[in-house]
């Protein structure tokens, strides 16, 4: 199995992985890790600029793990068979670990417009826009 875990600055977790476009992928077997790699997206691959009836590079993951998600986002996941999760933990492999031990804190799905004015503030995973 393959998680994708939203990270733009490598360290924590990213609140909008629509516009993100690095993500650490675990290579995960029997419940355990056995690799971990960062895989860095140019702009026009991002899920924000890139089309959703293309191929992808995160096609091939089962599971992909944000800060925050739209509603559009977990749709075009669900159409390639990939279960988009929220979850407030910051941490990337904290996240993957509650999740393979069913422990992952789940957060609330949000409805997502962003408008001229849209932004936020001390989110430090926060891709901007």
């Amino acid at each position: 199995m393959k998680i994708a875990v939203a990270s733009q600055n490598r360290h924590a977790i990213t609140e909008h992985a629509v516009r993100c476009r690095k993500f650490w992928i675990y290579q995960v077997e029997q419940g355990k890790t056995l690799h971990k790699e960062l895989l860095e997206l140019p702009k026009d691959q991002s899920f924000h600029d890139s089309s959703p009836h293309e191929p992808h590079p995160l096609d091939d993951v089962q599971i992909l793990i944000a800060g925050g998600m739209g509603q559009g986002l977990r749709q075009r996941l669900a159409m390639k068979g990939i279960t988009g999760l929220v979850t407030p933990e910051t941490d990337p492999d904290q996240a993957v670990s509650a999740y393979l031990a069913g422990a992952l804190t789940m957060g609330i799905p949000e409805p997502h417009a962003h408008g001229a004015g849209h932004r936020h503030h001390g989110h430090e995973g926060c891709c901007r826009h």
